[in-house]
């Protein structure tokens, strides 16, 4: 059996960027397939998706924001697993659009839907790369209290997710 390398690819992105990870298949129909349904599901939404295709070993990838198409076809070529995607977007949340995503046929998988600082795991054999998880945020230390779980509802009402 061939030595396996782990390896932790740092995403850059900003503060405020909103980024999904995740595996697919066909990537020359569904980097734009992804594109088109982030798009239809949140008008105005500024995003990037690339993905990166295990034969010609390229990254593939569509934008409306260029700072955002950097960024994720940065990080993609990063990653260098084939068949993974990186959505890099603002003016949405994942919730907004993970329904849909989900549904798209080329979508197998998402590992991770964050605004956070995220680290991907990546093993590495002779034969290639693959995603093992994503460090999502930092270690949690505690248990909220009745007013952090006070001021978690007030925001969720704030940006328009109301609980019943």
């Amino acid at each position: 059996m061939p030595d396996i390398e782990l390896k932790r690819i740092p995403i850059e992105k900003e503060k405020e960027d909103q980024v999904i990870i995740g595996q697919g298949n066909f990537s020359i129909y569904t980097t734009d397939n992804i594109f088109r349904e982030l798009l239809t599901t949140v008008p105005g939404i500024k995003c990037a998706v690339a993905m990166n295709e295990a034969e010609p070993k390229l990254v593939r990838y569509n934008e409306n924001d260029e700072r955002l198409g950097k960024l994720a076809t940065k990080n993609a070529l990063a990653i260098g697993a084939s068949h993974i995607f990186i959505i890099m977007m603002q003016g949405a949340y994942p919730i907004n659009v993970l329904p849909t995503i989900r549904n798209i046929p080329g979508v197998v998988t998402i590992f991770v839907a964050s605004a956070n600082p995220l680290e991907v795991i990546v093993a590495e054999t002779s034969l290639g790369r693959a995603v093992l998880g994503v460090v999502d945020g930092q270690t949690v230390n505690s248990i909220e209290n009745d007013e952090q779980r006070q001021a978690r509802r007030d925001l969720v009402k704030k940006i328009g997710y109301i609980l019943g």
